[in-house]
């Protein structure tokens, strides 16, 4: 592995780490003792499996990457992770696959890596398990160069025996992988949006789409591919609530594919280590016809959601 471009190798690493997290999420909602604390209110909810998978992660890349920038959702204290939590493997396929000339010389030391251990909590707890999602996004002057997304319980609606979860990865310039790209058929308007965090702004903008058909689900990571997979069209958040690592690893894969994702005023997000964590004017995501989508903003949403 010492001989490829540290970035291939950081998101080899990662593309494991998040299977791992995965599968200490699955563990933790099969013994039945989630753990929930709530962090600001019953929206916003951390388990044991936030906890754990986020330990593995940090952990697991620190160890091999030791000067990358690692910046996790979860506030825990520092202690030490045991060694069961520890992965060290890595994916030989992305190993193969020829690193983008942009990227090839990047140092460890300039790269950040954003991670929601557990993207869609509130659902998880609800029983709710295809909206969850591991995300580990990979970002380098302040854009999202690599992304990967583990679906811990993707088959489980298949029932006992099914194989459960997969993982999808997606670099800009190298194209993204674990999934079939799909569109939505016949130019139709599907907008997805928050299950959990809506009010009148964010309603006002969906209407103004004048989308054929409303999706509400949980997860950023979970919109980003039903967008990738041709179930919606756009995902659409006016709103405060998303944060950088709601998205670093889900903007990296949908620009892989020619994507697109910004603020309510067009802007895309920084992902440097300083910036501030919330995404606090909005997630517009398209896969096409960004610019239609954007057009149809109304100008109270973009009064509503001032740029800094």
């Amino acid at each position: 592995m010492s001989g490829s471009p540290v970035v291939m190798r950081l998101l080899a690493s990662a593309y494991n780490v998040a299977e791992k997290a995965g599968s200490i999420v699955r563990k933790v909602l099969h013994s039945g003792d989630l753990g929930i604390v709530e962090k600001t209110g019953a929206n916003d909810l951390q388990t044991l499996a936030d906890r754990l998978a986020q330990q593995s992660i940090c952990a697991s890349l620190s160890r091999r990457f030791p000067k990358v920038t690692i910046i996790g959702e979860e506030d825990l204290p520092s202690e030490e992770t045991s060694e069961d939590l520890i992965e060290d493997g890595h994916s030989e396929d992305i190993l193969q696959k020829t690193c983008p000339v942009e990227y090839s010389g990047l140092k460890e030391e300039e790269l950040v890596v954003w991670v929601d251990p557990l993207d869609g909590t509130k659902e998880y707890t609800e029983g709710l398990l295809d909206h969850v999602t591991v995300l580990i996004g990979i970002a380098y002057g302040g854009k999202a160069i690599a992304g990967v997304i583990n679906q811990p319980f993707y088959n489980y609606q298949l029932g006992a025996g099914a194989e459960l979860g997969r993982t999808i990865w997606g670099m800009p310039g190298l194209g993204a992988f674990g999934f079939q790209l799909k569109e939505v058929e016949n130019d139709r308007r599907i907008v997805v949006t928050t299950r959990s965090h809506s009010n009148k702004v964010v309603m006002d903008c969906v209407d103004a789409m004048e989308p054929h058909e409303v999706v509400r689900v949980g997860g950023a990571g979970n919109k980003i591919i039903q967008l990738v997979e041709g179930q919606v069209s756009a995902y659409v958040f006016a709103s405060l609530g998303c944060k950088k690592w709601d998205t670093c690893a889900p903007e990296a894969i949908l620009h892989a594919v020619g994507g697109k994702l910004t603020d309510m005023h067009g802007n895309g997000y920084r992902y440097d280590a300083n910036v501030k964590r919330m995404n606090s004017t909005g997630v517009l995501a398209t896969l096409r016809n960004h610019e239609f989508y954007l057009s149809r903003v109304p100008q109270s949403v973009r009064q509503a959601l001032k740029a800094d």
